[in-house]
């Protein structure tokens, strides 16, 4: 098979699934949030990568609980799993890589557990799931909050950052993964860096790149949408692009901005509308939502423009459920 057919397979697959699930697909919620209410604790600096450890049932379990709720696309656990977090723990190179290919196939097995038991039913409400492979942005293996700052300092550079990512993407798309998620992107420097980098492994599945917003208006650095989006806008490796983990009263406004900046499909999930104190580690409380639920959020978003919705930290596969069910009830 030639480069080309490779490539337009590649990148119609998103394409599919957003027009087999109605014009609008389901992405899953909340990870870390769903392993906690399991009992794990993941207070480390690995976060939810922690289970890849210590707990892979439990990340498969995770899975399922989502594919159940409706989820179109399974973001998997290495969100916060990259190779120099792995070695600062003690593990060797080849773990760490091993631990890449675990959260891919412990997704993938139960995409396919999920779907083998439900395809053949009539009038089944699912879809066969793309696997995502999570990319967390620099901040989030940094954990100080900087994903939600962009302000990584003087001494990181488009090298350092393409550096760094650099192994993490080739061992995720070796594993088998679907595409990729490159998530919380704080500021123009890393977005250009991904898009770089997927050039020049010549990356043939799909991916997105989604950022994070302070304020509803920028880029968590300050920097404008305008600015990150004209990077994205010239990569035909990049196949959607949004927001997540950023407070819901700001998506709509988003949406409609995005809409004006690119052609490309836009994604969005949000997180619950809490804030996430860096420094201290902990949830701050946020009355955003008002008497308004996620669902109905969720129609207007698909209104507004988005084609891939779903939840960020703090949201549940019951959140899911009411995507998923607001959404099917339109198409």
């Amino acid at each position: 098979m030639g480069f080309e057919k490779k490539t337009e397979k590649a990148m119609s697959l998103l394409e599919e699934l957003i027009e087999k699930a109605g014009g609008c697909a389901v992405i899953d919620g909340g990870f870390a949030t769903q392993l906690e209410k399991h009992g794990a604790s993941i207070n480390d600096p690995l976060w939810s990568a922690l289970c890849l450890i210590k707990d892979p049932q439990l990340i498969q379990k995770v899975h399922l609980e989502y594919l159940e709720a409706g989820a179109d696309i399974l973001v998997t656990s290495s969100y916060q799993a990259t190779i120099p977090g792995f070695l600062s723990r003690g593990l060797t190179m080849e773990e760490g890589e091993n631990l890449l290919r675990k959260s891919v196939k412990l997704a993938t097995e139960a995409r396919d557990k999920f779907w083998e038991a439900n395809k053949k039913i009539l009038e089944n409400r699912y879809n066969r799931a793309l696997v995502a492979a999570s990319i967390g942005s620099y901040g989030a293996y940094l954990a100080d909050g900087s994903e939600y700052s962009g302000c990584y300092g003087p001494n990181v550079n488009l090298d350092k950052l393409k550096d760094f990512h650099r192994r993490r993407v080739q061992v995720l798309v070796e594993a088998g993964a679907d595409m990729l998620a490159f998530e919380t992107i704080p500021n123009k420097l890393e977005a250009q860096a991904c898009v770089e980098l997927l050039d020049e492994e010549n990356t043939q599945i799909p991916s997105w790149i989604c950022f994070s917003s302070v304020d509803g208006e920028h880029a968590s650095s300050g920097e404008s949408f305008r600015e990150c989006l004209d990077i994205i806008n010239k990569s035909d490796k990049v196949n959607a692009v949004g927001i997540n983990c950023t407070p819901p009263h700001f998506i709509e406004n988003l949406i409609c901005n995005f809409r004006e900046l690119t052609d490309k499909p836009i994604v969005v999930y949000p997180n619950s509308g809490e804030v996430w104190d860096g420094k201290d580690k902990r949830w701050l409380r946020s009355k955003c939502f008002g008497g308004e639920t996620f669902e109905h959020f969720a129609t207007r978003w698909c209104d507004a423009g988005a084609k891939l919705i779903g939840g960020c930290c703090r949201t549940t596969p019951s959140t899911i459920q009411a995507i998923s069910n607001a959404l099917k009830q339109r198409f």
